[in-house]
This record gives structure tokens, sequence and C-alpha cells, in this order.
């Protein structure tokens, strides 16, 4: 298979396992931390602008906030912008004279990641009304522009791989043919223009929600080229631009190096190209070159959000770049072990693996340090998915230490049979050599007495040569083929780690999802004032059947107050001869307690219900309608701090 059919079969299996894993939503990076109106509020008077603060800077467009009013009529009297200059509050003024009733908010914006996240809440002017504006409960991102967008970023994510590390095992690893590796750097080229083009494309729709064809929607297209992921994906074209004539120029310069003069031979020039050397220069432009690329993921990804930002994406282009050179440089070596004619000189393998270790360095080091960034504490490592898939991660990372720990075994024992694998041709060439200058008189001498006299000077007959000569070459060869297998190991090993790393970077850090479930139970508990739950019930007899309504205030830890209503056939006020109503929290082992109901004369009630500590209670109301008849039925109620 050629290195271009390679490449194209590394990216084909990145996307099958992209679409075997499930091309689920992509988890939202940022949350809301506060709303001005807060939401299910009820105001005396109508405000004047409504504010929205999140748990990081995000990106806004015009209509990032709709505020519809109950006729579902927008009643925004100017665009969105951030608020008093801060880029994770967003505000829009409101018309004048708004009219009583219940207003829904429709909100979208982008995280600082570069992650689309969207959502609605409502607040009320005078008293709720019965109408409210329809909002469609839509994803935040398409499912097909979504599915596309990250088929894409795997893409991106192996032909940078392929693109660097192949490189750097033909300026650092020196083999003596670049030949069998510039498919899989063309490749690595080519699958990176077209996914970072695809990228750009994408992004437009990705973000607003649309899907695929809106791609050549010339608005969503300048605001993709005016963002700054925009701004990384056109970079990051740029400096493909500057990788293609830097790799011409390269190929050039490396062909040129390869000719061999008339007046020389093979023989002679073969030692002395082992030793040549990439000038500096070119070693600095392609380290510019790779690590601009590195930055251009960096600046929209986790690291670009959060805390300690200059150091977070130092670490990033680090871990990027690392990941490169280790697994694009493995599929390059596995590449010349198969498909070069001459055998790679142990001293080129032996200079990968020095590489190899170093990137595995880096890469711990790096990974460390991101991992504690992205968790931020123990417990997010199993309580979220970015923990969970983080430890997934680790464990596919540690088998690809032990692949390459074989690797580098076997790479130390074919460095070690090096020079023994010369000596045998040597002596063989001395050997005829001497025997044609010391022949004299025998030189007329017919070819079977040259045979004897050759074999003779071997010391052996002539049959025994062969398997004398076999001995020497038979381990190295069985040596090869081992490493080449452990190699091939890695390799495999290596795309599933990326296709997780891939994955990881798609999910929201453990750290911010602690904090925004925290912020979403602050934010929740201080706005909250009661909860109302509905049940059905039917105990089986004629006219036995109707609604109860639970009303739970202030539906927080301590004392609440509970109010059950009976709801007839008729859709009126009924009376029952009894209402029981008890919580039980299963996961402490606290409960049955009941609630003490009494007769408040046309609803039942109780003031001095104590739930004890926070959680999902289950709540369970038996309605009785005569002395024989009751039912009961249960609902699960959450109680906040």
């Amino acid at each position: 298979m050629s290195a271009p059919r390679r490449a194209v079969a590394l990216v084909a299996l990145l996307g099958a396992l992209f679409v075997l894993g499930g091309a689920g939503p992509v988890s939202a990076h940022s949350a809301v931390r506060e709303t001005t109106p807060g939401e299910g509020t009820v105001l005396k008077s109508a405000p004047k602008q409504v504010t929205m603060t999140f748990t990081e800077s995000v990106g806004i467009t015009d209509d990032s906030l709709r505020v519809l009013s109950p006729e579902n009529r927008r009643v925004n009297a100017g665009d969105t912008e951030h608020a008093s200059g801060r880029s994770d509050s967003v505000r829009v003024p409101l018309d004048d004279g708004l009219a009583d009733g219940t207003y829904t908010v429709a909100w979208r914006v982008v995280s600082a990641d570069s992650h689309p996240i969207s959502g609605a809440f409502t607040f009320s002017i005078g008293k709720p009304s019965e109408t409210t504006a329809s909002v469609s409960a839509e994803p935040a991102v398409n499912p097909a522009s979504g599915a596309l967008y990250d088929i894409a970023r795997y893409a991106a994510y192996a032909a940078v791989a392929l693109l660097i590390g192949a490189a750097t095992f033909v300026l650092v690893c020196r083999p003596d043919s670049a030949e069998p590796l510039r498919g899989l750097v063309r490749a690595g080229w080519w699958v990176l223009v077209a996914s970072t083009a695809a990228l750009l494309l994408i992004r437009g729709p990705y973000e607003r929600g649309t899907g695929p064809a809106t791609l050549l929607d010339p608005e969503l297209i300048e605001n993709t080229l005016t963002s700054r992921p925009g701004w990384a994906l056109l970079a990051r074209l740029a400096l493909l631009a500057g990788a293609a004539v830097f790799l011409v120029r390269l190929g050039r310069g490396a062909a040129a190096e390869t000719e061999i003069p008339e007046t020389e031979s093979p023989e002679k020039e073969s030692p002395e190209k082992e030793q040549v050397r990439p000038k500096p220069v070119v070693l600095a432009v392609g380290g510019v070159l790779a690590v601009g690329l590195a930055v251009t993921w960096a600046a929209a990804e986790h690291a670009s959000a959060g805390i300690q930002v200059p150091l977070a994406m130092t670490s990033s282009v680090l871990h990027l770049l690392a990941m490169a050179v280790w697994l694009g440089g493995l599929a390059a070596l596995l590449t010349t072990l198969h498909r070069s004619e001459a055998l790679l000189p142990a001293a080129s393998v032996a200079r990968f693996s020095r590489l190899a270790f170093a990137s595995v360095a880096v890469l711990v080091l790096t990974g460390v340090y991101q991992s504690w960034r992205g968790l931020g504490s123990w417990d997010a490592v199993f309580d979220t998915s970015y923990g969970r898939i983080l430890v997934v991660k680790v464990c596919a990372v540690v088998l690809l230490l032990a692949a390459a720990g074989f690797s580098r075994r076997w790479t130390g024992r074919l460095t070690d049979t090096e020079e023994p694998l010369r000596v045998p041709v040597l002596e063989t060439v001395g050997a005829r050599a001497g025997g044609g200058a010391d022949s004299g008189p025998g030189a007329g001498s017919s070819s079977g007495d040259t045979g004897e006299s050759t074999s003779a000077a071997a010391g052996d007959g002539s049959e025994e040569k062969p398997e004398n000569e076999s001995e020497p070459t038979s381990a190295p060869g069985v040596r090869r083929g081992a490493l080449r297998r452990s190699v091939l190991a890695e390799v495999v090993v290596g795309v599933v780690v990326l296709v997780i790393t891939t994955v990881l970077t798609g999910t929201q850090p453990g750290r911010a999802e602690i904090e925004t479930a925290a912020a979403e139970e602050t934010a929740a508990a201080g706005q909250r004032t009661a909860s109302t739950t509905l049940i059905p019930f039917d105990v089986g007899t004629p006219g036995g059947h109707g609604k109860v309504q639970i009303v739970l205030e202030p539906g927080r830890v301590g004392e609440n107050t509970v109010e059950a209503v009976i709801i007839g056939p008729d859709g009126g006020i009924a009376t029952v001869p009894e209402i029981r109503l008890s919580f039980t929290l299963a996961s402490q082992k606290i409960g049955p307690i009941d609630a003490g109901l009494t007769n408040k004369g046309g609803y039942w009630g109780t003031s001095s219900l104590n739930l004890p500590i926070p959680g999902t209670w289950t709540m369970k109301v038996t309605v009785r309608t005569s002395d024989i008849d009751q039912v009961s039925e249960t609902r699960r109620v959450k109680i906040l701090r």
C-alpha cells in the first residue's frame, strides 16, 4: 500500500472510530452563572435590559439574546453587546412600556474554547400570563453539522501528526533515503489543508446550529473569518503554505545530496551520507513552522480559556508537538521499515528511540499539568465525563508505553549487532582479493581451481560458506521483524490515543463542570421560591379520579410549607377524606418522613415539614376518597441547600 493510501486509510480509521463511538452532542464548556432578571422571577415593573453572566468569557452575535413577549414578538431595543466591557457578561436593551405577562429570553453564545451553547429562561412582569412565547428545544449544534465538524477535527489531528512526525523523522533520524516518506508527508499536508478548509466552512453552521445547507452562506463565512477560531484557521492555512515551500526546498536539497558523482563509487559515498546533518537554519525554520501550527490549536481549544492561560497554551503547544513527533514518527518508522529497499540503519532507529523518549517525557509533564488544570480535584476524576475519559486515555497511554518499551529493547539489540553484520562481508571480499594477488603462476588456471583456492582461503568447504554467512544475518533479521511488529502495535494503540485525545478536547473540563453545577445550584437556590407538582390519580371507582397539586415552599433544606389541593374530574376544587404525604431519601437511608398534613378547609397542608439534607427525594402521596378506596403515587422532587 502506498504512503498516500496509507494516510487516507488512517484518516478513514479515525472516522470509523468516531462513527462507531457515536456522534454525541458537544459538551457545553461554559454555563450561565447569573441572569438579571432572574429565571422565574415576577417583577413589579418592566426592566430596561436583560443581562446574563457566564462562568467564562463568551463570544456573541447581534442576536445572541432574543427577548420575546407573551405574543411571541421580539422586544429587543438594540443589539446584544458585552456588559461594561466584561467578556463573560452580555446584555440587550428592551423596549419601553412592556405590558404585564411572561417574557421568554432565548440565548445563544460561543464559549471561550469555541464551543456553542444555547438555552432559554423566563421572567414575568406584574403577574405570569397564561400564554408564553414558543421557543423550540433544538440542540445547540445541528447533528449533521456537528458530525462533519468533528470528522474534520479528527482528520486535522491525524494529518498534523503525520506531517510534523514524518518531517521530524527525516531531519533528526536521517535515514539513508527519505523517498519512502515523501508520500506520507504529502498526504499529511494535503489532508491538513483540506480539513482546515472544511473547518472554515463548517464553523459557521456549527456555531449557529444550522444544517450543512448553509455552508456557503456569506454571512456565516464572514462571521467565522472575523472570529478567533477563524483567525486561527486562517493562520494555519498560511503556515501550511510556508510549510509547502519549506518541504519542496528541503526535498530538492536532499535530492542534490543523494546524487553520486561519477568519479566516486556508491560504496564510498554511503557512509559519508549517513553523517550529513541538516543545517541549523533548516531546523530553525522547520521548528518555527511546527510551533506555529501547534499554536493554532491551542488558541482555539481549552488552553485559551480558564485559569493560567499563558502557561496552559505553552503546555498545550508542547503536548501537541510531542504527540505529533512520537505518533507521526512511529508512522514514518513503520513505513520506512516496510517500504525501504535498503535496511534502515540501526543508528537512525536509535536516534528515533531517543527522540521518542524525550517526547514521552514532555507528554508526561504537560499531561500532568493539563490534567490538574482540567480536573481541579480528585472528585472530578470519576464524577465528571472529562475525568472518566482522561482515565481511559491514561490506560491507553500505559499500553502505548509498554509497546514502546518493547520497541526500545529491540532497538538496543539491533544497535548492538549492527557492526558485526559488516565484518563477514569485509572478510570475504578481502579473501577473494588476496587469492587473486597470491595466485601468481596460477593465474591462468581454470575457474574450478580459483574456486578451490577461494574455498581454502575461507577455511572450510564451499558448501559450508553460505551457512556461515547466514548465521550473522539471521539474528538481525529476526530483530528487525520484531521491531516492525512492536512499532506496528505502537501505531495501532497510538491511533486509539489520538482518537481519545480528540474526544477529550470536545469535552467540558472537570473543573468547569463542577463549577458550572455549583453555579447553577447557587443560582437556582437564590431564585427558587416554590415547586409545584401535579400528580394524576385514579382509585378505580366512578368519579374516583382527578389530580392532586402539591406546592412545596421554598423547596430547600430546613422547614418547608406544603399545600395539597385535589382537582376533580370537572377541573374544579374537590374534597377528600384524607391526604397523606411522606418524603424518602433512599441514597442516605432517610425516611419516610411524614409531612403531617391536616385539613385546612379546602386544602390539606402543613408549615413544619423539615427536610435535613439536599438531594433528590421521593415524594409519596396517598389520596383516600372513601373509607375503603385509596391510591398512592410517587414523584421525585429535588431539595436544594
